[in-house]
């Protein structure tokens, strides 16, 4: 009984996390906070908008919009977090959380809502839209060694399903209990999640005091620039010898910007292309409208709601901890196809059933495959860039995501208003579909920079290895 314990101790890659930093363990919490709040605000968002007196169709705009909001505002902070400070930006953005939900609890306007929207990072999906995921994915590839890095990040996925759970489940019975038992009205206990969200963000805030020195990016990664007295030549006459040309100084905003090699731009053209396709599909169904859809299909009230989204998304946490096993046995690009496509098939066949528990179904296996590629995809991607581009790439192919992402919910917006809503789980199912087979082809095989860097170690040491026998046998 206790190898069986040892080795799923091991295979879960339990073992990885509890051996992993003391800031490790607190971004896994943060993130949890984090989408407690997020799954409680997706589970009434759209039914909030509705009440207010907006219609489908502007709602779905409304989540257009704050996505297209959150790219700009991730793609300024991301790209600069390794020069003003990752621990600085997640306490700010924890600031801003609060903010949002104060508005939110307080405000009906559509406008000041959405800006709140906006800054606040209210997530139309119950996901990570904000610039907080890639700061904290690359924080903790630093802060893990490569062997572990996938099963840590298994366990920051997570933590993040696990927190949406229980967001969801939380606030669905909460509002229920409210609206029938205490004859609230269901603006007012709208608003009271909003509150509960604002609290989510002091708490978050908290957590990032506690972070150490050890999360900012590590300068002895950073490659080192050629200095002009090392670019000079040798040889050369004193009296010939002319100072550098000066270079035009850069400005304040270029400084903080990494460069990225060639290598790496190259592959945030393909991931960015292949990702963007699958955010559309993303964006198409949303967790927000997949809540409304079964609201206004079969009736369902926000407990029963709350209750199937916390079993979706505890399905969704365990399957992470079989993906990192996975991935350790057939690769991270399998997995990440393997797991993802009976998924991406449940999601166009989920509008088929009339009948509530198949559709339920559906949706309950969906979810215990379709986040298993999460982790062994930000862990290729933490592979295949140098260390010191991974905050700058996490970020800006986040903002690929939230840009394709931003296109669904509008479209789905007027595809419900005109009594079509099946359309958008169709399309969607077959874009990420079509996601799954071209990512096959396209990386199946592909090197990372890791894996060039160990074949590198390995070749030197077995060249070493010959040149101590051939000088053996000389010396004989």
């Amino acid at each position: 009984m206790k190898t069986i314990l040892a080795r799923a101790y091991h295979e879960i890659g339990l073992k990885a996390f509890v051996d992993s930093p003391k800031d490790v363990k607190i971004l896994c919490l943060q993130r949890f906070v984090r989408l407690a709040a997020y799954g409680a605000s997706t589970l009434v968002l759209v039914l909030y908008l509705v009440n207010l007196g907006n219609s489908v169709d502007r709602t779905g705009l409304f989540m257009t919009l704050t996505l297209i909001g959150d790219v700009l505002i991730s793609l300024i902070l991301t790209v600069i977090a390794d020069k003003l400070g990752r621990r600085r930006l997640l306490a700010v953005g924890s600031l801003l959380m609060t903010a949002s939900g104060v508005v939110f609890a307080t405000v009906g306007n559509f406008w000041i809502l959405l800006l709140a929207s906006v800054i606040g990072v209210i997530s139309p999906s119950g996901n990570e839209i904000g610039p907080f995921k890639a700061i904290e994915e690359s924080t903790i590839s630093q802060l893990t060694p490569s062997a572990d890095r996938s099963s840590v990040l298994a366990w920051y996925t997570l933590f993040g399903t696990a927190g949406v759970a229980t967001g969801t489940i939380i606030c669905g019975w909460v509002v229920r209990v409210l609206q029938s038992k205490d004859n609230w009205e269901p603006i007012q206990t709208y608003r009271l999640v909003y509150a509960a969200y604002a609290v989510m963000g002091v708490l978050k805030f908290s957590m990032c005091l506690m972070l150490s020195e050890a999360c900012e990016l590590d300068k002895s990664q950073v490659p080192k620039a050629i200095s002009a007295d090392e670019r000079r030549p040798l040889l050369t006459n004193s009296q010939d010898a002319q100072p550098p040309a000066s270079k035009p100084a850069k400005s304040t905003f270029r400084n903080l910007v990494p460069s990225l090699s060639p290598e790496t731009r190259s592959l945030i053209f393909k991931l960015g292309i292949l990702f963007a396709m699958d955010s559309l599909a993303s964006g198409l169904t949303p967790a927000s409208w997949v809540i409304y859809f079964f609201h206004s299909k079969f009736g369902l009230e926000e407990g029963k709601l709350g209750s199937l989204f916390f079993v979706t998304n505890i399905l969704s946490s365990a399957s992470n901890l079989v993906a990192s096993s996975l991935a350790r046995r057939i690769g991270l690009v399998k997995t990440m196809v393997f797991t993802h496509a009976p998924a991406s098939i449940a999601l166009a066949l989920l509008p088929v059933p009339s009948n509530v528990a198949i559709a339920m179904a559906l949706l309950i296996f969906r979810a215990s495959t379709n986040s298993m590629d999460q982790a062994p995809r930000q862990a290729f991607l933490a592979a295949a860039v140098l260390p010191a581009e991974r905050t700058s790439v996490m970020g800006i192919i986040n903002v690929i995501k939230t840009m394709s992402q931003s296109l669904g919910p509008v479209i789905t917006g007027r595809l419900a208003g005109a009594g079509k809503f099946w359309i958008a789980f169709v399309v969607a199912g077959a874009l990420k579909l079509l996601y799954d087979v071209l990512l096959l082809g396209m990386f199946l095989g592909y090197r990372t920079v890791e894996d060039k860097a160990q074949a590198t170690v390995v070749e030197e040491a077995e060249r070493e290895q010959e040149e101590g026998t051939d000088d053996r046998r000389d010396a004989s």
